[in-house]
């Protein structure tokens, strides 16, 4: 019962390490669609 154990928990270390390493080499491209939002005067500080 120990050795499946161990088998099951160095996979899911491993999956995640990948997966770490897979999220810090994605060059995610940056937004390009231009968003503009009307803000009320009565919400800006004076």
């Amino acid at each position: 019962m120990r050795k499946p154990l161990l088998l099951v928990l160095a996979l899911l270390v491993l999956a995640a390490a990948g997966f770490a390493a897979f999220l810090a080499t994605w060059e995610i491209p940056a937004p390009t669609a231009r968003i503009e939002k009307v803000i009320p005067n009565d919400r800006l500080p004076r």
